[in-house]
């Protein structure tokens, strides 16, 4: 199968066709493609075009459009839909994505929408899922599964699985439960089809199965069903019974959100938020990192300005600065950016000391190779043997402590359960300039005796 890539040219065809109304031309060319590619399609038409294509377009495939459409695109896409209209959409989805839509509507007409919903049993799943935190396993997951009881027998298991898999898209595992909906463990296909039609399930299923509670965070689902390699979980409640599962494409989003939401904070943005945002959006997450970078400037303006006497009489000094300081905060994000990883994938072992040991033992090698180039290049370009000295002891100095806070601030956030990723980035470059020209110029005037 051939990757699908929108051109200019088929999007200017799907505007032409929408412009002229020409419907059976339209049903033709998108019947073609995936939903995926026809939301990629609808992200670029205007609110207006867009929202044609959705109303020519049969439900059943419309509804899973929606849901991968860009999320402004999308909603304003529903404001030109009827309570009724979005209703018939959110029938066709399954619980989890339809509960995600609701969430994003307007309060005002979301009790309508409800009520539009003709599956009863539907619009109560979905309002079931609405008390959940949309981050905790809950909020992800969709009631959509199959379930059979402990105490039924093999004949009776299939023809309920036959029933409950009608509105089940993908059925990844079969979960067992007790009268109370409890549950119990999972149940093999294979022993399902080799096993006597009279043989009780509580004989045959599988005890031990890997769960989550409702109220467990995404991440932390996330987490497991890596570890695991599973392509669903199931949830239950506070009680052990079983209310829903977590499918591995909702569990993709966790990951792809919570990527982004890091790589943001390590670049000094304070909010989610997307290219297309406002300015006055993008300035308010921008700005308040860049005024901890404009301060950290400050500071060490300050520090070097206290040893003017000693720059006045070794300028050579002056020259290097830039090179300390992008030194420390290059090792430092450095530092800081594996052990976010490792906090994020939980593959950190061991104690905070250990840690500390290990990176100042790896600070200590690359800070020695990167001061003995520094002390040969110094000592040719300026002849001063004893200044290339405090040059480049300044720079193993520095270095080492900028990879120990590195280290070190990330782990102390993370034991304070604060989002270790703000560590990175601007914090630290910031912080480890600070200390580095400090360290430089108060090494530098002992050993030069000033």
């Amino acid at each position: 199968m051939t990757p699908f890539k929108l051109t200019d040219e088929l999007l200017e065809d799907i505007k032409r066709l929408i412009a002229e109304n020409a419907d059976a031309q339209l049903q033709e060319m998108l019947n073609e493609y995936h939903y995926a590619d026809i939301a990629e399609i609808a992200d670029e038409l205007e609110v207006e075009e867009a929202t044609y294509l959705i109303k020519l377009l049969d439900s059943e495939k419309t509804s899973d459009i929606l849901a991968e459409m860009h999320e402004d695109i999308r909603e304003a896409v529903l404001s030109n839909l009827t309570a009724k209209e979005i209703a018939g959409e959110l029938e066709e989805l399954d619980t989890d994505d339809a509960a995600d839509i609701i969430n994003e509507l307007p309060k005002e007409i979301v009790q309508e929408v409800i009520s539009e919903i003709e599956d009863r049993e539907h619009a109560k799943h979905i309002v079931d899922l609405l008390r959940y935190d949309e981050d905790s396993a809950g909020g992800l997951m969709a009631k959509e599964l199959v379930k059979v009881n402990e105490n039924w027998n093999v004949l009776t298991c299939v023809k309920e699985m036959r029933a409950q898999a009608e509105n089940v898209t993908r059925v990844h595992s079969i979960y067992v439960v007790d009268d109370e909906g409890r549950l119990k463990g999972r149940l093999s296909l294979k022993d399902l089809l080799t096993t006597s039609t009279k043989t009780n399930i509580k004989d045959v299923y599988i005890d031990k199965v890997d769960y989550v509670n409702v109220n467990e965070k995404g991440e932390e689902v996330a987490k497991i069903m890596s570890k695991y390699d599973l392509e669903a979980i199931p949830v239950v409640d506070e009680i052990g019974r079983l209310v829903g599962r977590i499918t591995i494409d909702d569990i993709v989003d966790v990951i792809r959100e919570e990527a982004d939401k890091d790589y943001q904070m390590a670049a000094g943005i304070s909010q989610d938020v997307e290219a297309d945002d406002s300015i006055w959006d993008l300035t308010r997450a921008r700005l308040p990192w860049l005024i901890l970078g404009l301060f950290g400037g400050l500071g060490a303006a300050a520090i070097m300005g206290s040893f003017e006497e000693m720059i006045s009489k070794h300028a050579v000094l002056f020259f290097f600065t830039p090179l300390i300081a992008a030194m420390a905060g290059n090792v430092g994000v450095q530092s800081s950016a594996i052990m976010v990883q490792g906090l994020a994938n939980d593959d950190l072992k061991g104690s905070i000391s250990s840690r500390l040991v290990k990176e100042m033992l790896l600070a200590l090698l690359n800070g020695v190779i990167l001061a003995t180039l520094l002390l040969v290049f110094t000592w040719i370009w300026k002849g001063t043997f004893t200044t290339a000295i405090a040059i480049s002891l300044s720079l193993i100095i520095v270095i080492v402590v900028a990879g120990l806070i590195g280290t070190f601030i990330p782990l102390f956030l993370h034991k304070r359960n604060i989002d270790p990723a703000i560590a990175t980035g601007p914090f630290i470059t910031t912080s480890n300039d600070i200390f580095g020209i400090l360290i430089y110029f108060t090494i530098a005037k002992i050993i030069l005796g000033i």
